[in-house]
């Protein structure tokens, strides 16, 4: 058995959405002054690797904390699309339908996360199209994961991708790492957040196990 983390580091200097107050730390308690370490932690829910809960979008939407802990684990499908396309469309996922039938996850490796601390990493992803998501609905899948910033295009005010996943009462997971290492693979896959209430989103530890 091997474990892989798919996580990227929190740090104060780290890239966020456009917009979004980066994450700051402070050693509040010290060993020299208190005895003891610990930090004071000032982040949003959705830096770094993270989830979207169905309440990020969707006004009747649950919150991470109102879904089955079995939501955030389970079998995962790494689709590569490292390639020159910018849109994954049906005619991309209709010969892994084998693959998605046995999946609760699919994985996008899109290798975008070599520009992670780039301007590159915020622009130039390949998306979804609403159509492909849609075909993917059939399968029932736990989430969506991705080795960028967002599920949809930085400039979108409207989210159609993570409107209709979301709609299916699926998970996002944004900003994973590592995927090349599990390209074409089936994983077992696990995303726990943390339990907070009325969490619209979380951070998460991402790992992939594989035999």
């Amino acid at each position: 058995m091997s474990i892989l983390d798919l996580t990227h580091l929190l740090t104060e200097d780290m890239p966020v959405y456009p917009g979004t107050p980066r994450p700051r730390f402070k050693d509040d308690f010290t060993l020299e002054k208190d005895g003891f370490r610990e930090k004071k932690l000032e982040l949003y829910g959705h830096i770094g690797t993270h989830i979207d809960a169905p309440a990020h979008i969707l006004k009747e939407g649950k919150t991470l904390d109102q879904l089955p802990i079995t939501q955030y684990l389970g079998k995962a499908y790494v689709f590569d699309f490292a390639n020159s396309e910018k849109e994954i469309k049906v005619n991309h996922l209709e010969s892994l339908k084998a693959r998605f039938e046995e999946a609760d996850f699919i994985l996008v490796h899109t290798g975008w996360d070599k520009f992670w601390g780039k301007e590159d990493y915020f622009t130039g992803y390949p998306l979804f199209s609403v159509d492909a998501v849609k075909w993917l609905a059939s399968f029932n899948l736990k989430g969506y994961g991705f080795d960028n910033i967002s599920a949809d295009a930085p400039a979108t005010t409207t989210m159609p991708i993570h409107k209709e996943i979301l709609g299916q009462k699926a998970i996002i997971i944004e900003n994973l790492t590592n995927l090349d290492q599990i390209k074409n693979q089936t994983v077992t896959f696990q995303c726990l957040p943390i339990k907070i209430a009325g969490a619209d989103g979380s951070p998460v530890r991402a790992i992939a196990i594989t035999d």
